[in-house]
């Protein structure tokens, strides 16, 4: 098993993605841009926070988490937008909105954690 499987964040990153795709897979009424950009952002959330691991300085790691967390400010505004323009439900949209709330936070601490000591 490699480090990353076994972080939560990384868990939860998983089923926001799933999330994500079911949702994209689902509904008919989203433009191929707007699906391409959610199934990417979504899915870089999860791959930064797995490249991120594998690194040895903080400083690599930290880069790493706060794409990961710009990924995920991404889909909220993506998601933004669907309820903006009704293509989205307000339910569905709050579910989005909760765990990639989640994510940010864990991401959040995560950084804060590799706080890098100036000499």
């Amino acid at each position: 098993m490699f480090d990353f499987e076994k972080l939560d964040v990384y868990q939860k990153a998983k089923v926001f993605n799933k999330e994500a795709l079911r949702y994209i897979a689902v509904t008919d009424n989203l433009n191929r841009t707007t699906k391409d950009q959610l199934q990417r952002a979504s899915l870089s959330i999860l791959l930064n926070i797995a490249e991120g691991s594998s690194r040895f300085s903080k400083a690599d790691r930290k880069n790493y988490f706060v794409i990961a967390r710009g990924s995920a400010f991404e889909c909220v505004a993506i998601f933004d937008f669907l309820r903006d323009e009704n293509l989205i439900t307000i339910e569905l949209h709050k579910k989005f909105y909760l765990l990639a709330e989640e994510l940010s936070k864990m991401l959040f601490a995560m950084i804060k954690n590799l706080k890098i000591q100036k000499p």
